[in-house]
């Protein structure tokens, strides 16, 4: 009991917010994926979950969990097949997210796709084992979407600038807006100058994608570039190269800024379960592992919140132009006159 103890905490030490969801939740459905990923074996299953439920763990013997992972894999072959003809989806948002405990090949990564419906409510669109920079991969998952019935393409995609998601999604829905990730952009800069400027470089950052409008946020990127072009030539040109790109959530509403500035939608659902630099003993299958990831992500889907300002968006379906966020009124040439 001592020795599965050690190992339920030490693996899910990484993971306090894991643990706590899960507690409040006691949903086998959340449970298990969390566990599973965190390397935790399923006859280990029931002491695990007694250290982090007590006396209401459920039943996990390995023959329950059995059962449960072949409903599963119908379910999820059942959710592979599901029509999508009926669905609209505004935005969307696409990342590939790295689970490097368990799993085979580090180059692969769960390539996910979010949804936002013309009522404001996130779905998850589609996901599939992949290579995060591949353009292929991301295609197969798009056209994957598309011969199931998804026809009208988003208005806009966010995601981050080294996925091979763009070119992939110009070569489907063309007409779809390009939003690169603030979060990945800022990271990504940072990255290129000294610890020591981080800190005055993130808040200079801040002045961009905060600006109240786009002509200010064009000032603003032409004084980062002023400020720091002459030590940090790299660190300007990765802001700049992507100019347009990290700024079209202007020709939005702005209540759904704070949606298309970054992949938070997906960044916040894999936080529970992801490994960064622990690779634990005991590879988990890409079958598997997707799997896992789909019941994880069917679980956190019932407590997706809704998107801000849902009343603007069936005028964002219905193509009406936004500057600075705000409603473009089409004044008739005869009233004009």
């Amino acid at each position: 009991m001592n020795s599965v103890l050690t190992i339920a905490r030490n693996r899910c030490s990484r993971s306090v917010k894991s643990a706590l969801w899960a507690r409040r939740t006691k949903s086998l459905d959340a449970l298990l994926p969390v566990l599973y990923l965190r390397g935790i074996s399923t006859g280990d299953f029931q002491e695990a979950l007694a250290a982090l439920l007590g006396k209401d763990a459920p039943n996990l013997s390995p023959a329950v969990v059995s059962r449960l992972t072949t409903e599963w894999q119908l379910e999820y072959e059942r959710w592979q097949k599901r029509d999508l003809s009926a669905r609209r989806y505004v935005y969307v948002w696409a990342d590939g997210v790295f689970l490097q405990a368990r799993m085979e090949d580090h180059s692969e990564c769960m390539l996910v796709l979010i949804g936002a419906t013309p009522e404001g409510k996130k779905e998850l669109i589609g996901f599939q084992v992949g290579v995060r920079e591949s353009t292929q991969s991301w295609h197969e998952l798009l056209v994957e979407a598309k011969t199931r019935g998804l026809k009208i393409a988003p208005e806009i995609a966010v995601g981050d600038g080294a996925l091979g998601f763009w070119k992939a999604l110009d070569e489907v829905f063309p007409a779809t807006r390009h939003q690169r990730c603030w979060v990945h952009k800022t990271a990504n800069i940072l990255n290129k100058v000294a610890v020591s400027v981080q800190a005055s470089m993130k808040k200079d950052l801040r002045e961009v994608y905060l600006a109240s409008n786009r002509a200010s946020a064009e000032v603003a990127i032409d004084v980062f570039a002023e400020k720091y072009g002459a030590k940090y030539d790299k660190a300007v040109e990765c802001l700049t190269k992507d100019r347009d790109a990290m700024l079209a959530f202007y020709e939005f509403p702005a209540e759904h800024w704070d949606h298309l500035r970054t992949t938070n939608p997906i960044e916040s659902v894999f936080a529970t379960v992801r490994h960064r630099t622990v690779r634990t003993k005991g590879s988990l299958s890409s079958t598997t592992a997707k799997l896992m990831v789909f019941k994880l992500l069917c679980a956190a889907s019932k407590t997706w919140r809704r998107l801000k300002g849902t009343n603007q968006l069936p005028k964002v379906s219905a193509g009406v132009r936004f500057e600075n966020g705000i409603e473009v009124i089409q004044v008739p040439e005869n009233h004009a006159a």
